[in-house]
């Protein structure tokens, strides 16, 4: 069984900065792409940011220059460092992992609860 679990999430002034984590664990050979997504209230889930096991990024043009992901391979883990935050960054925030939980098996994506970021204006 396969868990990821975000932490970090929380209020915060406009201009401000957070740092989100993510913890994937249980039964995990290898992990290949870990990302964000998010989604605000009435708005459909989006991508904000990648990174693949090789440390290869991708982000949604709205964060580009403010978001930066990055991940400790050797703990599972992906983190969202979040600075000049707006409040149309107010959202619930999701982890996400493309992974294989065995040598001969093949990809599954697995999703976090969320943790919500509320940006104040």
């Amino acid at each position: 069984q396969v868990q990821l679990v975000e932490s970090g999430g929380g209020l915060v002034q406009a201009g401000g900065s957070l740092r989100l984590s993510c913890a994937a664990s249980g039964s995990i050979f290898s992990i290949n792409a870990m990302g964000w997504y998010r989604q605000a209230p009435g708005k459909q889930r989006e991508l904000v940011a990648a990174i693949t096991s090789g440390g290869s990024t991708n982000y949604a043009d709205s964060v580009e220059g403010r978001f930066t992901i990055s991940r400790d391979n050797a703990k599972n883990t992906v983190y969202l460092h979040m600075t000049s935050l707006k409040p149309e960054d107010t959202a619930v925030y999701y982890c996400n992992a493309d992974l294989r939980i065995g040598l001969y098996s093949g990809r599954s994506n697995y999703w976090g609860k969320g943790t919500l970021v509320t940006v104040s204006s």
